[in-house]
C-alpha cells in the first residue's frame, strides 16, 4: 500500500511517541509498503487549530490508499480529515484531555479529540488503557500494539553491583507530566546513601528552573545531578550504572522508559495514572503509585535502600518481563491487520489468537 505518517516535526526526535512512529514505518517499509513521513510544523495549539483551512496540506494528504495520523497531531487534522478521501487511522499513544491541567482546558481538549476520532477510520493504540480512553470519547475500530522497550541494547545478562549507594535515575523530557517535582519532593524525606541521576532534555525551561530550585531548597544538591539530554550510548552507561528507574509520571499512556529501564533489569517506580500497570507489576518487578504522592515514593526508596536482597530479585524479574515483552514484530501486525480491516484489502497477517 501507498502510505503516508502525518506527525509532527521530525521522526528523528528520541521520545518514545516519536520512536514509536519511526519504527513502525520501518516496519511497514520492510513489508513492501511504501510510507512517506509528511511532517507538520509545531505551534501553540490554537495556532495548529488553523492548519486546517490549509490547501497546502489537504494537498500533501492526498493521493494515498490510507493515512496514518500520529494523535498529537488532532488540532491541525481535526477539520482536515473531512477533505480526505482515503481511510485514515490514528496513531494514539495518549490523549491530551487525559493530562493533568485545569478542568476547562480538559474540557476544550476533550472536545476537539472526540471531532477528531469522528473523522478517522480506526485506532492504533500503545496499551489498552489508552483504547479505553479512545472508546471513551468515539466508538471506531481499534487495536493495541504494545511497543517493545528496545532502543538500547544492555548487557546479557546485565550485570552489577547491589551493594553501597542506592543509585536511581530518572529518564525522560524534564516537563511537568513525568512528576519529578513529586520524587525530588519524596527523596528529600529519604536519609541515608541514595543518589539520583536526571537524565533528559530540558523541554520546558520554566519547569527545569523550578526543579532545580527545588533541589537546592531541599538541601539535595550533593545527591541530585542533572545529566542533561545525552546520546544513547550514554544514556545506556547510566542505566546499566543504576539500580532503580523512578519515573512517577502524573499520567502515561504506556509507558516505554519503564520497558527500556527493564532492558537493564531496573525495577521501575512508576504510578497508576494511566497505562504503566501493564508493564510494571507493583511489588514484583517495581512499584505502582498514587500519583502525586511524595510520601509514597519515599516509602518506597526506604524498602529498597535497605532490602538489597528484594533490589535483586526485582531487577531480575525486570529482565525477565523485558524479555516476555512483544516485538516489533507483533506491533506491526496489529497495525496491518487494523489497515486491512479500513480498507478491505486481503490480510497476510495471521489472525490474532
Amino acid at each position: 500500500m501507498r502510505l503516508a505518517l502525518v506527525a509532527y516535526g521530525s521522526l528523528s526526535e528520541r521520545s518514545g511517541g516519536f520512536r514509536y512512529d519511526r519504527k513502525l514505518v520501518e516496519h511497514l517499509r520492510e513489508r513492501g509498503h511504501e510510507v512517506r513521513v509528511v511532517g507538520l510544523l509545531w505551534e501553540n495549539y490554537g495556532r495548529c487549530l488553523l492548519h486546517n483551512g490549509s490547501r497546502r496540506l489537504r494537498w500533501q494528504l492526498a493521493g494515498f490508499d490510507a493515512l496514518l495520523e500520529d494523535q498529537l497531531c488532532h488540532p491541525s487534522l481535526v477539520w482536515t480529515n473531512r477533505s480526505i478521501d482515503a481511510p485514515i487511522l490514528s496513531v494514539v499513544h495518549h490523549l491530551r484531555s487525559s493530562e493533568s491541567r485545569a478542568a476547562w482546558r480538559n474540557r476544550v481538549y476533550r472536545a476537539v479529540e472526540r471531532r477528531y476520532f469522528r473523522g478517522v477510520d480506526g485506532a492504533i493504540c500503545n496499551s489498552e488503557t489508552t483504547r479505553r480512553s479512545v472508546l471513551d470519547l468515539c466508538h471506531l475500530p481499534t487495536t493495541v500494539a504494545y511497543p517493545p522497550g528496545d532502543r538500547f541494547t544492555p548487557p546479557s545478562p546485565p550485570r552489577r553491583e547491589f551493594e553501597g549507594s542506592l543509585r536511581l535515575v530518572f529518564l525522560g523530557n524534564i516537563v511537568p507530566r513525568k512528576g519529578l517535582h513529586v520524587l525530588l519532593s519524596g527523596l528529600s524525606r529519604v536519609t541515608g546513601d541514595w543518589r539520583l541521576t536526571v537524565v533528559g532534555a530540558s523541554a520546558d525551561a520554566a519547569y527545569v528552573k523550578r526543579v532545580r530550585a527545588l533541589r537546592d531548597e531541599l538541601s539535595l544538591g550533593e545527591k541530585v545531578s542533572f545529566a542533561g539530554r545525552l546520546p544513547d550510548e550514554a544514556v545506556a552507561g547510566h542505566l546499566a550504572w543504576s539500580h532503580v528507574l523512578a519515573v512517577p509520571s502524573l499520567y502515561e499512556g504506556f509507558g516505554l522508559v519503564y520497558l527500556e529501564g527493564m532492558a537493564f533489569g531496573l525495577p521501575a517506580i512508576a504510578t497508576t495514572a494511566g497505562g504503566a500497570s501493564e508493564v510494571v507489576t507493583d511489588g514484583e518487578d517495581g512499584f505502582v503509585l498514587p500519583p502525586d504522592d511524595p510520601d509514597a515514593i519515599a516509602e518506597t526508596v526506604r524498602v529498597l535502600r535497605d532490602d538489597r536482597d528484594a533490589l535483586q530479585r526485582m531487577s531480575r524479574a525486570a529482565r525477565n518481563r523485558y524479555e516476555g515483552h512483544p516485538g516489533w514484530n507483533d506491533a506491526t501486525n496489529a497495525a496491518e491487520r487494523l489497515l486491512d480491516e479500513v480498507t478491505g484489502s486481503a490480510s497476510t497477517i495471521p489472525a490474532e489468537p
